[in-house]
């Protein structure tokens, strides 16, 4: 398969070692090629896997099998609309786009194309847990929070210039931890009418938004979404209130709680692993030429995220 990588920052790596893993498992011989908007010399790992680097839109080629769109969330629409009519199938990293006003339908994407968004907490063990055990649950309310402190993502950088603290490129929680609304609509669908307060509270110094705060509501449960940039002990959690008790997943940690005296439920494997499920995932449907899309869905989310309409 021949693929070419739109940006190669550091979840561009991880997904360039997964594709790789994934294929080589497969027998699937790869020529990959990195489409890169600076000089800057790659690590030795990662420049070993690539067959060659290009540095202009004019050294593109136009029979590529995958293209990774995996640069910053501003250049996605137009990384998208460049690789088009390029590639076979597209992997995009989350969020879609940096704002809900784009349309899909000016990409004419091929319908027997995969054209899919990266939301890999939907392939973690404690949402596909989840997902089987609450068919059986009557739930009343859920509350999920993600909370950490931006300075100590990457530790030895200037948070203040991450794309993350840049409202510019696409960064701010809407966005960036657009995770938890991916895989809350994975396990209970669309909400009839999302309420929020989205806006900058800490003194961090950044563009972007350091805090959004969800209230949902469904036919027969509400929903309470936090997402930070300021908390200083890391969270990432989903409660939910049950007829029977309440079920706490802890994702940090890997674990599902339950107080009606269920054993909690330890999941012991890395975080990569998620990531790979999710690549295998999206293998599996060009091995098998099987069409998929999630773009709609996925732009439908990042409308609720950005406060704007509900589906």
């Amino acid at each position: 398969m021949k693929v070419c990588f739109c940006g190669l920052g550091s979840i561009g790596k991880r997904h360039l070692r997964n594709l790789t893993a994934v294929a080589c498992g497969r027998n699937l011989p790869l020529e990959i090629y990195a489409l890169r908007k600076t000089g800057a010399a790659l690590d030795t790992e990662t420049e070993a896997l690539l067959a060659g680097q290009l540095f202009g839109e004019e050294e593109l080629g136009s029979n590529y099998d995958i293209a990774f769109i995996t640069n910053p969330t501003s250049l996605h629409y137009a990384a998208i609309r460049t690789m088009a009519g390029r590639a076979k199938h597209l992997f995009i990293e989350k969020p879609l786009f940096d704002g809900g006003d784009y349309r899909l339908e000016a990409l004419h994407l091929n319908p027997q194309g995969v054209y899919y968004v990266a939301g890999p907490l939907r392939f973690s063990p404690v949402i596909q847990k989840l997902g089987k055990i609450l068919p059986g649950e009557p739930v009343y309310s859920v509350r999920v929070i993600c909370s950490s402190y931006l300075p100590d993502w990457r530790p030895g950088a200037d948070y203040r210039l991450v794309y993350s603290a840049r409202k510019e490129l696409g960064g701010g929680v809407a966005l960036d931890l657009i995770h938890e609304w991916d895989y809350l609509v994975a396990l209970f669908g669309f909400p009839q009418t999302v309420s929020s307060v989205l806006g900058r509270y800490s003194r961090l110094e950044i563009s972007s938004e350091d805090l959004a705060v969800y209230l949902a509501r469904y036919p027969d449960k509400a929903v309470e979404v936090h997402l930070d940039y300021f908390g200083r002990v890391p969270r990432r959690e989903i409660e939910i209130f049950t007829e029977n008790g309440t079920i706490t997943g802890n994702l940090l940690s890997n674990t599902l709680s339950f107080t009606d005296g269920r054993e909690q439920l330890r999941f012991e494997e890395e975080e990569n692993e998620s990531y790979l499920r999710e690549m295998r995932f999206f293998i599996d449907h060009i091995c098998d030429r099987i069409p998929y899309s999630n773009l709609r869905r996925c732009q439908a989310i990042l409308n609720i995220a950005l406060g704007k309409e509900v589906p």
